[in-house]
């Protein structure tokens, strides 16, 4: 039975944690490599160390710098770390956030109230925005009130450019393009977009969320990857997760502006409240100290040298992937990926049938659309079961070759539905219902 109130009486340690430890045997199976998203996991030494950091400043609250010196220590170096890595300059500065959402709610506020002071007359301010922009960017719209404009992408999933160019307004604030785009882990053309922002005299923002911890050193090791970050001339900001290839704790993120003047845009003060004056850095109010310190632990404990082993091995993986993936009749890489994260869809069967029998073999990968396909994002956890995996994935593929959408069931057959949906916001009430049910109390 779900615990509906408040225990009377407390439980032990050993009591609480065991009943956490039966309740998580559920959970998806990152550890042995059979997840493919959400989780991004160095090792175990690695977790350990950060587990230690983390409890280390467990009950320091960033949100006072003048408390916690340490935790404003952290921080800072943090960013400016990050900065030098995304090719920022002495005068770069940022903050840290909770994650890859909220600094791309920083970006897009920062962006706003830099635009009402530049562009007064504009009441109504736009964004361009790639259909394959994170969904992070349309909550950003909602909140603070900046049309989405949607840019279509080429047939290899990039930003068309002449598009964008095409779609500019009197109202348009903001330019974004992903350093790479989550779906298919390609890179927008940072440089032609930038020139468009710039141009316009308007904001450019880079979503290197996924990319800005991987990219920089896998440009090192060779491959080719196109100018992305802020030493590409008229990009104005780029966020980059720690939390995701840098492999700190959960959460951890950094948005970085080319300089203090637009990061000051982020900032919030109220100093009309009685119990004091009042300046916020980001969404949050309390911030985790924990979280901020493990970063720094992190970025100290990996140093280039150990990132760049990480980066060497993750692309390892990913190639045997992809080279394993490209031979499986049927099945098909889509676009030409930058880094470790990549989709595949399939010309003999429903691509989500095969994803409904690689589930059933323990295997948790991201169902997509537009077009339908499935998704990956490797990490170290995955250089072991390259083979089984493809062993299944053949064997998956064969299984379901010849059917379709009304042969599904599961997901695959929901995906299939929200699919055929001739209106796309038919789709968002059965999405709500979905977290209502999601967040009920279980019987």
């Amino acid at each position: 039975m779900p615990t509906m109130k408040i225990p009377s009486k407390g439980a032990s340690r050993e009591e609480v944690l065991s009943a956490m430890t039966k309740i998580g045997g559920r959970d998806a199976d990152w550890r042995g490599g059979r997840t493919w998203s959400l989780v991004y996991h160095a090792d175990e030494e690695t977790s350990a160390m950060l587990k230690d950091a983390y409890s280390m400043f467990f009950s320091e609250n960033g949100l006072s710098p003048i408390a916690f010196p340490s935790l404003r220590r952290f921080e800072n170096e943090v960013v400016a770390m990050t900065a030098h890595m995304l090719g920022g300059g002495e005068s770069a500065a940022g903050t840290m956030t909770s994650g890859g959402s909220e600094s791309i709610l920083m970006a897009v506020k920062a962006a706003r109230d830099w635009a009402r002071e530049r562009f007064p007359k504009v009441d109504r301010p736009e964004m361009l925005l790639p259909v394959t922009a994170h969904p992070a960017f349309f909550k950003a719209a909602h909140y603070f009130d900046v049309k989405p404009v949607l840019v279509p992408v080429d047939a290899g999933f990039r930003a068309n450019v002449a598009a964008a160019r095409a779609m500019l307004t009197g109202r348009t604030v903001l330019t974004v393009g992903s350093a790479p785009a989550y779906p298919h882990g390609v890179i927008d053309p940072i440089e032609d977009l930038a020139a468009i922002a710039k141009a316009r005299g308007i904001w450019m923002h880079v979503d290197a969320c996924l990319g800005g911890f991987m990219l920089p050193w896998v440009r090192r090791l060779g491959h080719p990857i196109p100018p992305f970050d802020l030493s590409v001339d008229g990009v104005c900001s780029i966020s980059a997760d720690i939390h995701k290839y840098g492999f700190s704790a959960k959460g951890a993120s950094t948005i970085i502006y080319r300089d203090a003047g637009l990061r000051r845009h982020q900032f919030f003060a109220w100093a009309d409240w009685p119990g004091g004056l009042y300046g916020s850095p980001s969404m949050t109010g309390t911030r985790p100290g924990g979280a901020i310190a493990a970063a720094w632990a992190a970025l100290m404990h990996f140093g280039e040298e150990g990132y760049l082993e990480i980066a060497r091995g993750v692309m390892d993986t990913t190639r045997r992937l992809l080279d394993g993936i490209g031979e499986i009749p049927g099945l098909r890489i889509l676009g030409e990926p930058a880094m470790s994260v990549f989709a595949f869809d399939s010309d003999r069967a429903n691509i989500y049938t095969i994803g409904e029998v690689m589930a059933g073999r323990g295997w948790h990968m991201d169902r997509q659309h537009m077009p339908a396909s499935l998704h990956l994002m490797v990490t170290p956890a995955h250089a072991a079961i390259v083979e089984p995996f493809l062993a299944d994935l053949r064997a998956a593929a064969a299984q379901a070759e010849g059917t379709g959408a009304s042969e599904t069931t599961g997901m695959a057959a929901i995906y299939g539905m929200v699919g055929a949906l001739p209106d796309r916001g038919a789709a968002v009430p059965m999405i709500l219902d979905f977290l209502d049910q999601t967040y009920a109390l279980e019987e």
